[in-house]
Protein backbone atom coordinates (compact mmCIF):
# COMPACT_ATOMS: atom_id res chain seq x y z
CA UNK A 1 0.00 0.00 0.00
CA UNK A 2 1.12 3.69 -0.60
CA UNK A 3 1.18 5.20 3.30
CA UNK A 4 0.59 9.10 3.04
CA UNK A 5 3.72 10.16 4.50
CA UNK A 6 3.32 13.72 6.54
CA UNK A 7 5.42 16.64 4.39
CA UNK A 8 5.02 19.30 6.49
CA UNK A 9 2.28 21.01 9.08
CA UNK A 10 1.48 24.71 9.39
CA UNK A 11 -1.36 27.09 10.88
CA UNK A 12 -4.65 28.93 8.94
CA UNK A 13 -6.68 30.77 11.52
CA UNK A 14 -5.99 28.64 14.43
CA UNK A 15 -6.15 25.55 13.36
CA UNK A 16 -3.49 23.48 12.40
CA UNK A 17 -2.90 21.74 9.11
CA UNK A 18 -1.36 18.11 7.80
CA UNK A 19 0.44 18.28 4.21
CA UNK A 20 0.33 14.53 3.17
CA UNK A 21 1.60 13.28 0.12
CA UNK A 22 1.22 9.87 -1.52
CA UNK A 23 5.41 8.31 -1.29
CA UNK A 24 4.62 6.99 -4.64
CA UNK A 25 2.64 10.53 -6.14
CA UNK A 26 3.55 14.16 -6.45
CA UNK A 27 0.04 14.74 -5.29
CA UNK A 28 -0.82 17.11 -2.22
CA UNK A 29 -3.94 15.60 -0.51
CA UNK A 30 -5.44 18.90 1.71
CA UNK A 31 -8.59 21.10 1.18
CA UNK A 32 -8.42 24.68 2.43
CA UNK A 33 -10.88 27.11 1.80
CA UNK A 34 -10.42 29.76 -0.50
CA UNK A 35 -6.91 28.53 -0.85
CA UNK A 36 -5.27 26.18 -3.76
CA UNK A 37 -2.62 23.96 -1.94
CA UNK A 38 0.28 23.81 -4.22
CA UNK A 39 3.74 21.03 -3.97
CA UNK A 40 6.90 21.32 -5.61
CA UNK A 41 10.82 19.92 -4.80
CA UNK A 42 10.92 23.24 -2.68
CA UNK A 43 8.22 22.84 -0.26
CA UNK A 44 4.20 23.51 -0.09
CA UNK A 45 2.57 26.60 -1.14
CA UNK A 46 -0.43 28.10 -0.69
CA UNK A 47 -2.27 30.62 -3.27
CA UNK A 48 -5.72 32.26 -2.70
CA UNK A 49 -8.19 31.26 -5.39
CA UNK A 50 -10.07 34.05 -7.10
CA UNK A 51 -13.95 33.69 -6.96
CA UNK A 52 -14.96 32.14 -10.12
CA UNK A 53 -17.48 34.28 -11.98
CA UNK A 54 -20.08 32.95 -14.18
CA UNK A 55 -18.97 34.34 -17.85
CA UNK A 56 -22.29 36.51 -19.13
CA UNK A 57 -23.43 34.53 -22.33
CA UNK A 58 -23.40 37.42 -25.17
CA UNK A 59 -27.13 37.69 -26.87
CA UNK A 60 -26.86 36.41 -30.25
CA UNK A 61 -28.48 37.65 -34.22
CA UNK A 62 -30.79 34.55 -35.53
CA UNK A 63 -32.34 34.86 -38.73
CA UNK A 64 -35.11 32.17 -38.65
CA UNK A 65 -37.01 31.87 -42.36
CA UNK A 66 -40.45 30.45 -41.29
CA UNK A 67 -41.06 30.57 -45.41
CA UNK A 68 -40.06 31.87 -48.43
CA UNK A 69 -37.01 29.60 -49.00
CA UNK A 70 -36.95 26.68 -51.76
CA UNK A 71 -40.43 27.67 -52.72
CA UNK A 72 -42.40 30.87 -54.33
CA UNK A 73 -45.00 32.49 -51.40
CA UNK A 74 -44.69 32.15 -47.75
CA UNK A 75 -42.13 34.89 -47.05
CA UNK A 76 -41.22 35.38 -43.18
CA UNK A 77 -38.47 35.80 -41.77
CA UNK A 78 -37.61 36.38 -37.61
CA UNK A 79 -34.91 38.16 -36.83
CA UNK A 80 -33.77 37.62 -32.98
CA UNK A 81 -31.41 39.21 -30.59
CA UNK A 82 -31.88 39.00 -27.10
CA UNK A 83 -34.86 39.47 -25.96
CA UNK A 84 -36.23 41.10 -29.17
CA UNK A 85 -38.03 39.48 -31.95
CA UNK A 86 -39.02 41.57 -35.46
CA UNK A 87 -40.56 39.48 -38.13
CA UNK A 88 -40.34 40.61 -41.85
CA UNK A 89 -43.00 39.90 -44.09
CA UNK A 90 -45.86 37.72 -43.44
CA UNK A 91 -46.71 36.32 -46.70
CA UNK A 92 -49.01 33.12 -48.19
CA UNK A 93 -48.70 30.53 -50.65
CA UNK A 94 -51.31 29.30 -53.09
CA UNK A 95 -52.28 25.63 -52.84
CA UNK A 96 -50.09 23.20 -55.29
CA UNK A 97 -51.53 21.06 -57.18
CA UNK A 98 -50.88 18.03 -54.51
CA UNK A 99 -53.16 20.32 -52.42
CA UNK A 100 -56.68 19.30 -53.11
CA UNK A 101 -58.88 21.42 -50.97
CA UNK A 102 -56.57 23.74 -49.98
CA UNK A 103 -57.92 27.45 -50.15
CA UNK A 104 -54.71 28.95 -49.16
CA UNK A 105 -51.04 27.99 -47.21
CA UNK A 106 -49.57 30.28 -44.44
CA UNK A 107 -46.17 29.68 -42.50
CA UNK A 108 -46.15 27.62 -39.42
CA UNK A 109 -45.67 30.25 -36.69
CA UNK A 110 -45.50 28.03 -33.68
CA UNK A 111 -41.93 29.49 -32.94
CA UNK A 112 -43.83 33.15 -32.26
CA UNK A 113 -46.44 32.14 -30.25
CA UNK A 114 -44.08 30.51 -27.88
CA UNK A 115 -42.41 33.85 -27.96
CA UNK A 116 -45.09 36.46 -28.67
CA UNK A 117 -44.23 39.21 -25.83
CA UNK A 118 -40.79 39.46 -27.32
CA UNK A 119 -42.12 40.41 -30.68
CA UNK A 120 -41.53 44.20 -30.92
CA UNK A 121 -43.15 44.72 -34.66
CA UNK A 122 -43.81 43.59 -37.73
CA UNK A 123 -41.91 45.27 -41.11
CA UNK A 124 -43.19 44.27 -44.84
CA UNK A 125 -41.23 45.56 -47.71
CA UNK A 126 -44.10 45.14 -50.19
CA UNK A 127 -47.59 44.49 -50.81
CA UNK A 128 -47.62 41.18 -52.82
CA UNK A 129 -50.12 38.44 -51.42
CA UNK A 130 -46.26 36.10 -51.00
CA UNK A 131 -45.38 38.96 -48.50
CA UNK A 132 -48.58 40.09 -46.85
CA UNK A 133 -51.41 37.39 -47.41
CA UNK A 134 -51.23 35.56 -44.24
CA UNK A 135 -51.26 38.72 -42.57
CA UNK A 136 -54.92 38.70 -41.04
CA UNK A 137 -53.86 34.73 -39.70
CA UNK A 138 -50.96 36.17 -38.17
CA UNK A 139 -51.95 39.77 -36.51
CA UNK A 140 -55.12 37.62 -34.88
CA UNK A 141 -52.91 35.27 -32.69
CA UNK A 142 -50.29 37.47 -32.42
CA UNK A 143 -51.17 41.80 -32.58
CA UNK A 144 -47.84 43.72 -33.11
CA UNK A 145 -47.16 47.23 -34.47
CA UNK A 146 -46.75 46.77 -38.21
CA UNK A 147 -44.91 49.17 -40.60
CA UNK A 148 -44.95 49.60 -44.23
CA UNK A 149 -45.17 52.22 -47.08
CA UNK A 150 -48.62 53.88 -48.11
CA UNK A 151 -50.03 51.35 -50.60
CA UNK A 152 -48.28 48.10 -48.66
CA UNK A 153 -50.70 48.95 -45.49
CA UNK A 154 -53.91 49.80 -47.43
CA UNK A 155 -53.62 46.45 -48.82
CA UNK A 156 -52.82 44.94 -45.33
CA UNK A 157 -55.84 47.24 -44.02
CA UNK A 158 -58.03 45.72 -46.45
CA UNK A 159 -57.62 42.09 -45.61
CA UNK A 160 -58.20 42.92 -42.30
CA UNK A 161 -61.50 44.38 -43.08
CA UNK A 162 -62.48 41.46 -45.07
CA UNK A 163 -61.53 38.80 -41.94
CA UNK A 164 -63.40 41.13 -39.41
CA UNK A 165 -62.96 41.42 -35.72
CA UNK A 166 -59.41 42.25 -36.45
CA UNK A 167 -58.81 46.27 -34.91
CA UNK A 168 -56.63 47.73 -32.96
CA UNK A 169 -53.40 46.67 -35.20
CA UNK A 170 -51.20 50.00 -34.94
CA UNK A 171 -50.45 50.95 -38.79
CA UNK A 172 -47.38 52.70 -39.04
CA UNK A 173 -46.37 54.06 -42.91
CA UNK A 174 -42.59 55.27 -43.21
CA UNK A 175 -41.02 56.54 -46.55
CA UNK A 176 -37.66 55.38 -48.09
CA UNK A 177 -35.17 56.97 -46.31
CA UNK A 178 -36.81 56.74 -42.82
CA UNK A 179 -35.44 54.68 -39.95
CA UNK A 180 -37.58 53.19 -37.35
CA UNK A 181 -36.42 51.49 -33.99
CA UNK A 182 -37.94 48.36 -32.63
CA UNK A 183 -36.09 46.87 -29.55
CA UNK A 184 -32.18 46.25 -30.48
CA UNK A 185 -33.17 46.74 -33.93
CA UNK A 186 -32.84 49.80 -36.15
CA UNK A 187 -34.46 49.28 -39.38
CA UNK A 188 -34.22 51.56 -42.38
CA UNK A 189 -36.07 51.56 -45.36
CA UNK A 190 -34.25 51.72 -48.93
CA UNK A 191 -36.24 52.44 -52.29
CA UNK A 192 -36.44 49.32 -54.89
CA UNK A 193 -37.93 49.15 -57.98
CA UNK A 194 -40.53 46.17 -58.37
CA UNK A 195 -43.72 45.34 -60.23
CA UNK A 196 -45.85 47.22 -57.62
CA UNK A 197 -45.58 50.56 -55.94
CA UNK A 198 -43.66 51.15 -52.59
CA UNK A 199 -41.28 48.24 -52.55
CA UNK A 200 -38.71 48.75 -50.23
CA UNK A 201 -35.14 46.55 -49.18
CA UNK A 202 -34.29 46.73 -45.54
CA UNK A 203 -31.10 47.42 -43.73
CA UNK A 204 -31.20 46.05 -40.43
CA UNK A 205 -28.48 47.24 -38.19
CA UNK A 206 -28.29 45.70 -35.07
CA UNK A 207 -25.38 45.40 -32.48
CA UNK A 208 -23.33 42.70 -34.06
CA UNK A 209 -23.97 44.11 -37.55
CA UNK A 210 -26.05 45.35 -40.09
CA UNK A 211 -27.93 42.92 -42.92
CA UNK A 212 -29.35 43.96 -46.12
CA UNK A 213 -33.10 42.03 -46.64
CA UNK A 214 -33.54 43.19 -49.98
CA UNK A 215 -37.39 42.12 -50.07
CA UNK A 216 -38.07 41.66 -54.61
CA UNK A 217 -36.69 43.64 -56.19
CA UNK A 218 -35.34 44.58 -60.17
CA UNK A 219 -32.84 47.48 -61.58
CA UNK A 220 -35.05 49.78 -63.19
CA UNK A 221 -33.35 52.59 -64.61
CA UNK A 222 -36.60 54.39 -66.02
CA UNK A 223 -39.35 53.33 -63.29
CA UNK A 224 -43.38 54.37 -64.25
CA UNK A 225 -42.72 56.37 -61.18
CA UNK A 226 -41.40 57.09 -57.98
CA UNK A 227 -37.94 56.83 -58.70
CA UNK A 228 -34.85 54.03 -59.37
CA UNK A 229 -33.96 51.92 -57.15
CA UNK A 230 -31.19 53.27 -54.33
CA UNK A 231 -28.22 51.82 -55.62
CA UNK A 232 -25.76 54.60 -54.14
CA UNK A 233 -27.26 53.80 -50.09
CA UNK A 234 -27.26 50.17 -51.03
CA UNK A 235 -23.31 50.71 -52.13
CA UNK A 236 -22.88 52.87 -49.20
CA UNK A 237 -24.09 49.99 -47.11
CA UNK A 238 -21.43 47.83 -48.82
CA UNK A 239 -18.46 50.06 -47.98
CA UNK A 240 -19.60 50.17 -44.01
CA UNK A 241 -20.00 46.40 -44.23
CA UNK A 242 -22.46 43.80 -44.41
CA UNK A 243 -22.64 41.40 -42.15
CA UNK A 244 -25.17 39.24 -43.93
CA UNK A 245 -27.45 40.11 -46.98
CA UNK A 246 -30.88 38.47 -48.05
CA UNK A 247 -31.63 39.29 -51.78
CA UNK A 248 -34.75 37.91 -53.92
CA UNK A 249 -35.03 38.50 -57.63
CA UNK A 250 -36.63 36.88 -59.37
CA UNK A 251 -34.87 34.79 -62.52
CA UNK A 252 -31.93 36.51 -60.72
CA UNK A 253 -30.54 33.56 -62.26
CA UNK A 254 -30.53 33.96 -65.60
CA UNK A 255 -28.09 35.85 -67.38
CA UNK A 256 -29.17 39.17 -69.09
CA UNK A 257 -31.44 41.56 -67.65
CA UNK A 258 -35.19 43.13 -67.31
CA UNK A 259 -36.51 45.36 -69.82
CA UNK A 260 -37.49 48.67 -68.00
CA UNK A 261 -41.32 49.00 -67.28
CA UNK A 262 -41.26 52.23 -69.62
CA UNK A 263 -40.72 49.75 -72.76
CA UNK A 264 -44.28 47.92 -71.95
CA UNK A 265 -45.80 50.81 -73.19
CA UNK A 266 -44.33 50.98 -76.03
CA UNK A 267 -45.56 47.37 -76.75
CA UNK A 268 -49.20 48.50 -76.22
CA UNK A 269 -49.08 51.42 -78.33
CA UNK A 270 -48.35 49.13 -81.39
CA UNK A 271 -50.64 46.83 -80.45
CA UNK A 272 -53.55 48.96 -80.01
CA UNK A 273 -52.61 51.45 -83.06
CA UNK A 274 -54.50 50.69 -86.14
CA UNK A 275 -56.59 47.75 -84.19
CA UNK A 276 -60.17 47.80 -84.57
CA UNK A 277 -61.14 45.01 -82.47
CA UNK A 278 -61.60 44.51 -78.86
CA UNK A 279 -58.25 44.21 -77.01
CA UNK A 280 -58.26 42.04 -73.67
CA UNK A 281 -54.80 42.86 -71.42
CA UNK A 282 -54.09 40.58 -68.43
CA UNK A 283 -51.76 41.30 -66.07
CA UNK A 284 -52.08 41.62 -61.99
CA UNK A 285 -53.87 43.42 -60.51
CA UNK A 286 -51.49 44.75 -57.97
CA UNK A 287 -49.52 46.22 -61.21
CA UNK A 288 -50.61 49.88 -60.82
CA UNK A 289 -47.52 51.24 -63.49
CA UNK A 290 -48.95 48.48 -65.91
CA UNK A 291 -52.73 49.14 -65.39
CA UNK A 292 -51.62 52.93 -65.55
CA UNK A 293 -49.65 52.31 -69.03
CA UNK A 294 -52.70 50.53 -70.32
CA UNK A 295 -55.31 53.16 -69.49
CA UNK A 296 -53.15 55.96 -71.05
CA UNK A 297 -52.48 54.19 -74.21
CA UNK A 298 -56.30 53.35 -74.33
CA UNK A 299 -57.03 56.83 -74.00
CA UNK A 300 -54.55 57.80 -76.56
CA UNK A 301 -56.33 55.68 -79.44
CA UNK A 302 -59.92 57.03 -78.03
CA UNK A 303 -60.96 53.33 -76.63
CA UNK A 304 -62.83 52.86 -73.03
CA UNK A 305 -61.64 50.61 -70.44
CA UNK A 306 -63.67 48.19 -68.39
CA UNK A 307 -61.84 47.01 -65.25
CA UNK A 308 -62.71 43.52 -64.09
CA UNK A 309 -61.01 41.29 -61.57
Amino acid sequence: MNAPASVGAFCYEGKPFFVRRARRRRRVSISIPNYRVLYSKGGVFLTQKHAKTAKKKEPRLRIIPLGGLGEIGMNMTVFEYGDDIVVVDVGSMFPRDDMPGIDLVIPDFTYLEKNRERIRGYVITHGHEDHIGAAPYVLKELPAPMYGTRLTLALVAQKLKEHRHIEGVQMNVVEPGDLIQLGAFRIEFIKVNHSIAGACALAIHTPVGTVVHTGDFKIDPTPIQGGMIDLARLGQLGNEGVLALLADSTNVERPGFTRTERSVGASFDALFRGCEERIIVTTFASNVDRIQQIIDVASRYGRKVAVTG
